[in-house]
């Protein structure tokens, strides 16, 4: 049986072939300023300069290429090997110097301790079955006073209907569940042809916590617009945040503590 790794490995692949959404790259306009157009909030700071980034599940010629173009040093790891050779591509075509390396974002082995200052993950967790697998992984390869960077899908937004009801979008999926969420056609939300996995809040917030991280903002990106047409992407996301944005930092000496409840 294949593995829901295996599985998205696939299907991104097939993304890439199709030209679909979060698999085009950077365009012209945002190498104007890349800091700004990767860090809007300005968690980084000025400079990026000579900082060792891992852009973590975030292959597909765009992340990688914004981060080298504004100076850092550059390793870009992707389960697809499709998205991967966009990132190639990209910076090729631009001189830029990008190290990719294709892995699962839950087994990064593969890297010392301490190899990354910082640590940029687009919404890509939804896509394996535990984000503290994930959080584990990242707190042992950034350095101690590091930054972990990680937006990821909100749980009620998996959980709710695709098109409203007369009393809205109602939640259809439940809270506590085991196993990937059921496909869902039409969602702009989703990405189809992926398994997706529902993470609660305690694992969302609790996990950063409790893997050495210490939570120092959140931002909920604003993707609603109020004239915007029912059931459309806009639409939902003023009644259903779809993401949420989260800046953690390393701490020094942390070790990993108490396990989470898991659903049976």
């Amino acid at each position: 049986m294949s593995s829901p790794q295996d599985h998205n490995r696939r299907a991104w692949d097939a993304r890439v072939r199709q030209n679909a959404t979060f698999t085009r790259p950077a365009r012209d306009e945002e190498f104007q300023n890349p800091l700004a157009t990767v860090d809007p909030s300005g968690w980084l700071g000025a400079s990026i300069a000579g900082r060792r980034l891992l852009c973590l599940a975030s292959g597909g010629g765009r992340q990688s290429a914004l981060y080298a173009a504004a100076g850092a040093q550059v390793t870009v790891v992707d389960i697809s090997p499709e998205m991967l050779a966009l990132d190639r591509q990209v910076a090729a075509e631009r001189g830029l110097e990008v190290r990719t390396v294709e892995a699962s974002m839950d087994e990064l082995s593969m890297f010392a301790p301490a190899s990354f200052d910082i640590v940029i993950q687009p919404v890509s967790t939804c896509y394996v079955p535990s984000v503290l697998d994930v959080y584990r992984q990242v707190a042992r390869i950034v350095a101690p006073g590091g930054l972990y960077v990680s937006q990821h899908k909100q749980p009620a937004s998996l959980q709710a209907a695709i098109e409203p009801s007369p009393r809205g979008y109602e939640i259809t999926e439940p809270y506590y569940r085991v196993g990937p969420l059921p496909p869902a056609i039409g969602s702009p939300h989703r990405e189809p042809g992926t398994l997706e996995f529902l993470h609660r809040w305690e694992e969302l917030l609790g996990g950063l916590c409790r893997t050495g991280f210490a939570i120092e903002d959140v931002i909920e990106p604003l993707l609603a617009d109020e004239q915007a047409d029912a059931g459309s992407f806009a639409h939902r996301s003023r009644y259903v945040p779809p993401y949420i944005r989260i800046k953690a930092r390393r701490t020094a000496g942390a070790t990993a503590t108490s396990k989470m409840w898991i659903p049976q």
